[in-house]
């Protein structure tokens, strides 16, 4: 379960002080596809970089599980961004001299898996995500867009971790592909039982989670949930202005 509570983030910029993320207090129970939406500037970006450990708040709590990330030193910030984290980008960061395969590996391998493992996973992985067996071995520059970011959703399951952060994982993709894109995303979220929050601007994507939060100039409300989502994870975001 991911728990944000009173997460506040500032910044200077040319003199002035800026609030980027303002008191946001938000949950979203394991198994839940969440969307945050919101207009650029709104703070979606630093926020999702919170939430990823990649940034640290000025004050408040990043739990995941029951662990607040904000507090762990810099090699457990390490080891918990490659074992507990799996990001997925819009331009998909695939290593463009590895195959598909070798990109949902190499994750595996820094966590010291071993190599028989390592490729059965991903395997099983790229079956999951419906890469076909023939393309496995492809670099990025053969897979089409909609592939990249099957073989990037893979990677980033690639260690089990307990949440993963989207940011606009269907930016350059067609309607069709983004709608697969977002269905893929939702079922794994059931089946692997893993929080997934992706961050995007599209309203049609959002319909479609389980749990829409919309931020603007670094503030949180519910847009809107589904009966998939307990109580209490509404209540908690809904809390924010409380």
């Amino acid at each position: 379960m991911l728990t944000v509570t009173k997460l506040h983030k500032t910044f200077n910029s040319h003199g002035n002080l800026v609030t980027a993320v303002d008191n946001v207090s938000f949950t979203v129970p394991d198994g839940i596809f969440a969307a945050i939406i919101g207009k650029s500037g709104s703070g979606k970006s630093t926020l999702l970089s919170l939430l990823g450990a990649l940034d640290i708040p000025t004050s408040g709590k990043v739990e995941v599980d029951g662990q607040d990330i904000t507090k762990l030193s810099d090699r457990k910030l390490i080891r918990y961004r490659l074992t507990q984290i799996g990001f997925v980008f819009q331009g998909y960061n695939l290593i463009p001299n590895l195959s598909a395969i070798e990109n949902v590996m190499l994750p595996m391998e820094f966590a010291g898996v071993s190599t028989k493992q390592r490729r059965t996973r991903a395997e099983d992985l790229l079956e999951q995500v419906g890469l076909t067996a023939d393309k496995l071995s492809r670099k990025p520059s053969r897979l089409s867009g909609g592939e990249q970011q099957r073989v990037a959703i893979a990677r980033a399951l690639a260690n089990r971790p307990k949440l993963i952060l989207a940011d606009e994982p269907t930016g350059n993709l067609d309607s069709a592909t983004g709608k697969l894109i977002v269905d893929l995303l939702h079922h794994l979220a059931k089946k692997q039982n893993t929080t997934i929050i992706a961050v995007t601007h599209d309203l049609e994507i959002a319909r479609q989670t389980d749990l829409t939060l919309k931020l603007a100039d670094g503030k949180m409300t519910v847009a809107s949930s589904s009966a998939a989502v307990p109580e209490p994870a509404v209540h908690a975001a809904k809390a924010v202005h409380a």
